[in-house]
């Protein structure tokens, strides 16, 4: 039988979990057409209709996660969006007392944010995002890093809906499929006054970048977190295998990634 890998842009493979709904919908067209059960639909018009509904989920409400132990958001003893300097695009390094800068792979991270019921960008909203670092750690909270207050920041969203935060790839660590933290907040003065949160939720990273990654020097243990977990498995992203939460990639390790996604609140 003739095989029809999926292929990137630059011709590698698209690892399973990387290939979304249009994926599974192909799959089901070829079966299907092989035994003839579309009559005069054309695989053409159902891969289009496809295209569409991938195109609107994008207004899809994306589901509530937690925000796990190590929020700093005051909810869990430690309070950093109160501190001046917290809001920022670049949260590579930390603010105030210590300027150390969180080492790794370059990743952007660039999140659109849209009204679930119109789909029109949220503008005016604003964004808390943090993760763990190269180690797994983080700010804050774990030891070593008490004191550092790096990859994380609150960003007012642009015209568009969307924040762009310049970061470091965050590790595999273990019970978990490789993950970013955030939430929406109706405005930035609402952000930094610990006010009423409007939406919390974690972005997945897909499998190819991050086995890209976890290849190179000071990642070694991801190598095996990432073995021992997958998307169905994780205790967030699990329940629908991250499809609402998995964000696109592009880049390289020389060049660095950016991930991006757009959600519905």
């Amino acid at each position: 039988m003739r095989q029809n890998p999926w292929r990137d842009a630059n011709g590698d493979s698209i690892d399973e979990e990387d290939r979304g709904l249009v994926y599974d919908v192909r799959t089901l067209v070829d079966r299907r057409a092989a035994l003839g059960l579309f009559g005069g639909i054309t695989i053409t018009a159902l891969l289009a209709a496809c295209a569409s509904q991938a195109s609107s989920s994008s207004s899809t409400e994306v589901p509530d996660e937690t925000g796990g132990p190590y929020p700093a958001d005051g909810s869990n003893g430690v309070n950093v969006l109160d501190d001046s300097g917290i809001v920022r695009s670049d949260i590579r390094s930390s603010f105030g007392s210590s300027t150390t800068t969180a080492e790794g792979v370059p990743l952007t991270i660039q999140l659109t944010v849209r009204d679930a019921a119109t789909g029109d960008a949220l503008t005016g909203a604003a964004v808390y995002l943090w993760h763990c670092d190269r180690d797994g750690q983080y700010s804050l909270y774990s030891g070593g890093v008490e004191d550092e207050n790096y990859l994380r920041g609150v960003q007012q969203v642009d015209d568009t809906g969307t924040v762009t935060f310049t970061s470091i790839f965050p590790a595999a660590y273990s019970g978990r499929w490789p993950h970013i933290h955030f939430e929406v907040y109706s405005d930035v003065d609402t952000a930094v006054a610990s006010g009423p949160i409007v939406k919390t939720s974690q972005i997945a990273l897909p499998k190819e970048a991050c086995d890209a990654v976890y290849a190179t020097t000071g990642y070694a243990q991801s190598v095996r977190n990432m073995s021992q977990t997958s998307l169905a498995s994780d205790n967030v992203f699990g329940d629908d295998g991250g499809i609402h939460q998995l964000a696109s990639m592009s880049g390289s390790v020389d060049a660095g990634y950016t991930a991006a996604l757009t959600i519905g609140v």
